[in-house]
């Protein structure tokens, strides 16, 4: 068995419910799923704990680990000027804990992921339209007029990545979406253990 044969990752465009289903995967699947933490050098915000919202890293140790290749995927977000990434730790910590590595991750760090790791489920999650997408923005009531058009225009953009994804799930109804994505898991964990 591979590294990646127990792996799962998780994108889509802001809005499309990710942080709720994965809450609600996890929660729910009888297969042991363990999120897995990204690292940012990103100062933390009220609340947030290191090793739980993220790890946080200063510019020089992101660059060290980067440099020695600790992560499995990394980028500079430059409308934010920060890094992000996912650690191979974090791989070793899903393993050490016989649990599948679960990344939510942006789709540009999916796809890199799964160039290492082809054999990955990779689910990609929609919503049954732009609009919906737009609303569920809007009703965050978190950011300006001008972010919300920036991630709309980003939602196109990712959208037409959505065909390298091994599934993809419309988020119509969460209980719906989350029993799709638990189904998928299990019936690769059957797979895996044939």
């Amino acid at each position: 068995m591979s590294d990646g044969d127990r792996m799962l990752v998780l994108s889509g465009p802001s809005g499309s419910g990710k942080s709720t289903i994965v809450n609600r995967v996890i929660a729910e699947s009888s297969v042991k799923l363990m999120k897995m933490v990204s690292a940012t050098t990103r100062p933390p915000r009220e609340g947030e704990v290191d090793g739980e919202a993220y790890w946080f890293l200063s510019d020089d140790e992101f660059t060290r680990r980067r440099e020695n290749d600790e992560f499995i995927e990394y980028e500079e977000v430059f409308s934010q000027g920060y890094w992000y990434g996912t650690l191979k730790s974090e791989l070793a910590r899903a393993a050490e804990n016989s649990a599948w590595a679960f990344l939510e991750i942006d789709v540009q760090g999916a796809l890199r992921v799964m160039d290492q790791y082809p054999q990955i489920v990779s689910i990609f999650l929609t919503t049954p339209s732009e609009e919906v997408f737009e609303q569920r923005l809007r009703d965050r009531g978190t950011e300006s007029e001008v972010v919300i058009q920036k991630r709309l225009q980003r939602a196109r953009t990712e959208l037409e990545s959505a065909h390298r994804y091994r599934h993809q799930v419309c988020n119509d109804t969460l209980d719906r979406a989350v029993a799709e994505i638990i189904e998928i898991v299990v019936s690769r964990e059957a797979e895996l253990n044939a």
